[in-house]
C-alpha cells in the first residue's frame, strides 16, 4: 500500500484522539527514520525522549530476542530473573531503595501518589490526602495524573477529578509555603519541566522545598519520566541538585521502546506505605520488559553514555546559541544537557510541520511557543550539524 492508503486505513480503525503527521514511518538506524517510500528522516524528538540509544542497536535488539524465546509473562505472583535484574541496577542508579515496575509513566505517577497517601494514612491518620503541585507540569492523561497536571485545558474537560490538589508556582517557594495545610501529604514536581516549556528547577527552590517535606514529614515526588534516564547528564536530574527524593517516577527511556515505567521510593517510604493488596499490574515488571530495562543500564555504561552526554551538550547548546542570535523569532534557550528548547515568536506547530514534511526533520513542540528538542542521547556532532541545517532552512522560510 501507499502512504495515503495506510493513512486512509488508520483513521477507519483508530480512534482519533491524535492529530498525526502525514507520515508512516517503516524502520530506523541510527538517528534516523524511514518512512514505507524509504525516504530518510533526521530524529531530534526520539519518540519524545523514549529511544536514547537510537534505532537498530544490536545489544539491545540481542536481548530482547533472548528473552522472547525464553518467556515474556509470568504475572506478578512468581518471580523472575529480568525483574530481579531490572529492580537492582534501577535501584543502584537512582539511589532508591525499592522498586514497582508499571507500564508506563502516567502509571508511574499513580502509584507514587497512591504510595504517598497511604504513608500519610498511615503516619497521621485518614485526612492528609491533600497534594502540591506545580503550574504549567504535565504528569499524564489518566484521572489521578491529570489531578496533579499544572495546565488547566488539560484538566477542564474531565472535572471532577481527584479532590485536594493545590497548585503551586514552579520555582516560587512562597507559593508551596502559601499551599501548605495540616493535611498535606506530598509535594509533586517535575525536576525540569517538560511539555510546559523546559523549566529546569532552580536549585534553592528545590532545596528548600526538601528542607520543608523533612520538617513536615510530607513526601517529595520528583517525575522525571522524561528528564531521567541521562537525558540532562546525570542518570536522573535531581541527582545534579544534591538531594533525594522520597518518591521518583521514571519510564521513556528506560525501556528505550518498550512500554514500561517505575516508582521508586526510600526505606522510610515503603515501611510505611504499601502493603500486599494495595497496589498491582498484570504486566507490570513482565520478563520481556524488565529485560529491556536492564539492558538499557548495562548500555548505559557499556557505551559511558552520561560522559558522552556532557561531551556532546555545549556542542548542543552553542549551535542552539547560535539560532537565538541569528534569528529575531528565537528569543531564547531553555534546558538541561539533551534535553533543550528554543523559544519562538513564530507560530511553533507551524514550524514543526515544516520540519518534517519539508526537511525531513523530526522535532517537538511544548506548550505554545517552545520548539523541544529531545534527540537520542548518542548523537554526534555531525548530527548536530545536520540538525542545524536543516532548521536554519525552516528558520529562513520565515525570517
Amino acid at each position: 500500500m501507499n502512504k495515503k492508503q495506510y493513512i486512509e486505513e488508520a483513521e477507519e480503525s483508530l480512534f482519533h484522539v491524535y492529530n498525526r503527521f502525514p507520515v508512516v514511518f517503516d524502520y530506523g538506524r541510527g538517528v534516523r527514520l524511514y518512512d514505507n517510500d524509504d525516504e530518510e528522516y533526521l530524529d531530534f524528538a526520539s519518540g519524545i525522549g523514549v529511544m536514547a540509544f537510537g534505532y537498530g542497536n544490536e545489544d539491545y535488539e540481542e536481548a530482547l530476542i533472548s528473552q522472547i524465546k525464553r518467556i515474556t509473562h509470568t504475572s506478578n505472583l512468581y518471580y523472575h530473573q529480568p525483574m530481579i535484574e531490572a529492580a537492582k541496577k534501577l535501584c543502584k542508579y537512582s539511589g532508591m531503595d525499592k522498586v514497582f515496575f508499571t507500564n508506563s509513566g502516567a502509571e508511574a505517577i499513580e502509584g507514587a501518589l497512591k504510595t504517598a497517601k497511604k504513608y500519610a494514612y498511615t503516619k497521621r491518620g485518614a485526612g492528609s490526602y491533600e497534594v502540591i503541585a506545580m503550574e504549567n507540569s504535565f504528569h499524564g492523561r489518566t484521572v489521578g495524573s491529570l489531578s496533579v497536571t499544572g495546565t488547566e485545558h488539560y484538566r477542564e474537560p474531565f472535572y471532577p477529578l481527584m479532590d485536594g490538589v493545590k497548585f503551586a508556582t514552579f520555582n516560587d517557594f512562597g507559593s508551596v509555603l502559601a499551599n501548605l495545610s495540616d493535611n498535606t501529604c506530598a509535594i509533586i514536581m517535575e525536576t525540569v519541566q517538560g511539555e510546559g516549556g523546559l523549566y529546569p528547577a532552580d536549585a534553592e527552590f528545590l532545596k528548600k522545598v526538601r528542607e520543608l517535606c523533612d520538617e513536615e514529614d510530607i513526601l517529595l515526588i520528583l517525575d522525571e519520566v522524561q528528564c531521567g534516564m541521562g537525558r540532562t547528564g546525570s542518570m536522573y536530574a535531581f541527582q545534579q541538585y544534591d538531594i533525594v527524593p522520597d518518591i521518583l517516577t521514571t519510564a521513556k527511556a528506560l525501556g528505550n521502546g518498550v512500554p514500561v515505567g517505575a516508582f521508586a521510593v526510600t526505606q522510610k517510604v515503603a515501611e510505611a506505605s504499601l502493603v500486599p493488596g494495595d497496589h498491582g499490574t498484570t504486566y507490570g515488571g513482565n520478563p520481556l520488559c524488565t529485560a529491556a530495562v536492564s539492558q538499557v543500564f548495562d548500555m548505559f555504561e557499556k557505551y559511558h553514555m552520561i560522559e558522552h552526554v556532557n561531551e556532546i551538550t555545549p556542542y548542543f547548546e552553542q549551535t542552539l546559541d547560535r539560532f537565538v542570535e541569528k534569528y529575531d523569532f528565537v528569543t531564547a534557550r531553555r534546558g538541561m544537557g539533551l534535553m533543550q528548547g528554543l523559544v519562538l515568536t513564530i507560530p511553533v506547530k507551524e514550524v514543526v510541520t515544516k520540519a518534517l514534511l519539508e526537511e525531513h526533520l523530526v522535532v517537538l513542540s511544548a506548550g505554545a511557543d517552545v520548539l523541544r528538542l529531545l534527540p537520542p542521547l548518542v548523537i554526534t556532532e555531525q548530527d548536530v550539524d545536520d540538525f542545524k541545517e536543516k532548521l536554519e532552512k525552516v528558520f529562513d522560510k520565515f525570517n
